[in-house]
């Protein structure tokens, strides 16, 4: 929807996870926006995409992200890029809330991969 302002507030929200909250700021074919929210504690399942790739970027906290057997932490206002086919998960290894945006490109829409159940 071009030139149409967009915030939580007004974006299709879902739950995901043990209690963590996505808003999808853009979703068309070839690109996903989504902010995102995951409370302390917890973690998304180990999984890859065979075609998207995904630039997650901190707004607030300090999230934890396992890329292909490596741990790497991302700090607030830092960001990092995740390239199609390398598996991977985020977690939010502290005792507060973590906000984010992830954007893929092309959408993750039926290209996800979970490894763990």
């Amino acid at each position: 929807m071009d030139g149409k302002i967009i915030d939580k507030q007004t974006a299709k929200h879902y739950f995901w996870g043990d209690n963590c909250d996505s808003w999808i700021l853009a979703d068309m074919e070839s690109l996903s926006v989504k902010q995102e929210s995951m409370p302390e504690g917890t973690r998304e399942k180990l999984h890859f995409h065979t075609e998207a790739q995904q630039f997650f970027f901190i707004l607030k906290g300090a999230a934890t992200f396992y890329i292909d057997d490596k741990k790497m932490m991302v700090a607030e206002k830092e960001g990092i890029l995740i390239k199609a086919k390398a598996q991977h998960y985020i977690a939010n290894e502290t005792t507060d809330r973590i906000e984010f945006l992830v954007i893929s490109q092309p959408s993750t829409n039926n290209d996800r991969i979970t490894i763990e159940q």
